[in-house]
């Protein structure tokens, strides 16, 4: 058993299922058009009135801390509604999204979160924590979409260690939608950027190599799901999102380009996976459109 195991009690991580917080922010539209640019979007510059992007809220009410509450990897020590972790290494997971009405540019929006559960697990990269955290963001309106975030905590990596590779899952190759990514550093710097984001493993070289173990930068989980909506949307021209999911199932990093992949299933949907280098999934996702 791990020194992390016996130090994590996991019944006092779930006394605080249930806690809650709640925050506003101003759907300026300065986020929005860098946002635009970092992903060199055709459309026009965003003005007052113009619906955000499905997905591109990610941009918004950003994480409030100082530098003494950041741990060493740049990561926040507290998390708003999920409690203080004895596994130092924060990962995305996944996420699901329902679109309820639209979010514009120039709306005061409020969310509330909520911590839904915390769960433990053992695995063959060690012991991990999940989390699920539900936003609910709401306009002027009413509820405009509902997300439920899935977070992963991991074991510190021995010095000179490199990350545990998770198990590897061919993608499909049958689809007609492709999209080449080049996730240069640049790219990920100014998404760090722009959802402030300090996390070094997105912007340290030598600290995602050195301290995590990784073979270079992290692409961000949110990054990629945002990718893939865009992907969705750019094959989807006109349609209205109803709900997005995401699960990931392996990281990416900025050694190599990465493909979008996607086809229509049936009905009103499509599938979308992120593919590795080596074409294995990297990320699952779906689209569901009203």
């Amino acid at each position: 058993m791990s020194v992390a195991t016996t130090e994590l009690s996991i019944e006092s991580l779930k006394r605080h299922i249930g806690r809650r917080l709640a925050s506003t922010d101003v759907v300026h539209p300065g986020p929005a058009n860098q946002l635009r640019l970092t992903f060199g979007r055709p459309e026009a510059e965003l003005a007052l009135g113009d619906p955000l992007p499905p997905g591109w809220h990610v941009i918004y009410f950003l994480p409030r801390v100082a530098p003494d509450g950041l741990r060493p990897d740049g990561s926040p020590i507290d998390s708003g509604v999920i409690p203080p972790m004895p596994l130092p290494r924060r990962m995305f997971a996944g996420q699901q999204t329902r679109f309820h009405r639209p979010i514009r540019i120039g709306d005061a929006v409020r969310r509330e979160t909520e911590l839904m559960d915390v769960a433990l697990k053992t695995g063959s990269t060690g012991t991990l924590v999940f989390t699920t955290v539900v936003d609910r963001v709401f306009t002027s309106e009413g509820l405009a979409l509902e997300e439920e975030r899935r977070g992963v905590f991991r074991e510190e990596v021995k010095a000179g260690a490199q990350n545990a590779a998770p198990r590897r899952e061919a993608a499909p190759s049958d689809v007609p939608w492709r999209r080449l990514v080049t996730p240069a550093a640049v790219l990920l710097f100014r998404f760090s950027a722009l959802t402030f984001n300090s996390h070094r493993i997105h912007y340290d070289r030598a600290w995602a190599m050195e301290a995590e173990g990784y073979p270079g930068l992290v692409v961000h989980g949110p990054l990629t799901s945002t990718l893939l909506i865009d992907f969705a949307r750019d094959h989807n021209p006109g349609r209205v999102f109803r709900s997005f999911s995401v699960q990931a199932r392996a990281p990416l990093f900025d050694t190599a380009p990465f493909e979008l992949r996607g086809r229509p299933t049936t009905g009103d949907a499509c599938e979308l996976w992120a593919v590795t280098p080596e074409g294995t999934v990297a990320t699952i996702a779906r689209a569901e459109f009203s």
